[in-house]
């Protein structure tokens, strides 16, 4: 439960963050409690860094599972330590009244709340960050972008900032826009095989969006998205969302690329630059490759074999579902 706790509550699957806010009453009772000290010992401990990360991510999972008291209980003793002026203080509190809002109304008064604190210090990155969360919560995706610009105008090698910047703008189907911010974010963390990945996924929504009558294009965005997909896993042998994206490409690209096609424009339509596209011997390769790695991974994560037990099911229900197309006959 230690090592669980040090992890942001984001990265916990629902039931791991449901077990912790369960016993969180219980943890936060009595902090010199022996049966507490042998539960979490770095709770009981002294002034450590773990102890307060500890109480960070405790009233995140609380939150989440609709525990308000014992959410208001970590951030009030995170505002006895350091102060209710502190700007992470400042930033949790503002998550934790977002949580506990009941309507429209309550929500922007925690928005009116934030611009406040913000026209006295507008260099407050938490209550920044947490106006753009609610502004995308609240449906204002172009106010949320707006104020993400703003705040990389400032912050300009904040990866996670750039991240969502590219995330909103595909929400809005504006694919060249997302795309450069996912570049910006690989410029900062290159060997992020989840961006590379989520880079893939978007250069193939983009390619998905094209009209007919510009096949060209769709298939070089197509080839682009593969490579992505492609540098993905070779960042990471065991990353599921890399393979789920390959197979789905190389089954796509298997199917709209001619035998002809190669032979005929490989070379010719190349731009100085350009790495020629693969053959279609390598794209059935790699389909094999991802369509290989992924039945692994599926019959490995279902008998919970060690190291295989931290997929999401929804995942690999996900994986299993593409696999089983395969086995359906196809109509030409």
């Amino acid at each position: 439960m230690s090592s669980a706790l040090l992890q942001p509550s984001a990265h916990l699957p629902p039931h791991l963050a449901l077990r912790l806010s369960q016993q969180a009453p219980l943890l936060l009772k009595n902090q010199t409690d022996n049966n507490i000290s042998l539960l979490i010992p770095l709770l009981s401990s002294a002034e450590t860094p773990e102890r307060w990360m500890i109480y960070e991510n405790l009233m995140q999972s609380c939150l989440r599972t609709g525990d308000d008291k014992s959410a208001h209980l970590c951030l009030q003793r995170l505002s006895d330590r350091f102060g209710p002026t502190n700007e992470r203080v400042m930033g949790l509190r503002g998550m934790y009244q977002e949580a506990v809002a009941e309507d429209e109304t309550a929500l922007e008064h925690v928005l009116l709340e934030y611009e406040k604190i913000l026209e006295e210090d507008p260099t407050n990155t938490p209550i920044l960050k947490r106006r753009i969360a609610l502004l995308r919560s609240m449906s204002r995706p172009i106010e949320a972008i707006n104020a993400l610009v703003q705040l990389l105008e400032g912050s300009p090698t904040d990866a996670e900032a750039w991240s969502e910047l590219s995330d909103l703008y595909q929400s809005q189907s504006m694919y060249g826009q997302a795309i450069f911010s996912l570049e910006e974010v690989l410029l900062i963390t290159p060997n992020a095989w989840n961006i590379h990945a989520r880079m893939g996924e978007i250069i193939y929504l983009s390619a998905l969006a094209i009209h007919s009558g510009n096949e060209l294009h769709t298939d070089k965005l197509l080839i682009d998205s593969m490579r992505y997909f492609c540098r993905s896993i070779e960042l990471c042998d065991g990353y599921l969302r890399g393979y789920y994206g390959l197979k789905l490409i190389t089954n796509r690209l298997l199917w709209i690329l001619p035998e002809t096609q190669k032979a005929s424009s490989a070379v010719s339509s190349l731009g100085a630059g350009e790495v020629p596209p693969p053959t279609l011997s390598v794209v059935q390769k790699l389909n094999e490759r991802a369509t290989s790695k992924l039945a692994e991974i599926i019959r490995r994560s279902s008998t919970s074999e060690k190291g295989f037990e931290c997929y999401e099911q929804a995942e690999v229900i996900a994986a299993r579902e593409l696999l089983d197309r395969d086995t359906q006959p196809v109509e030409r």
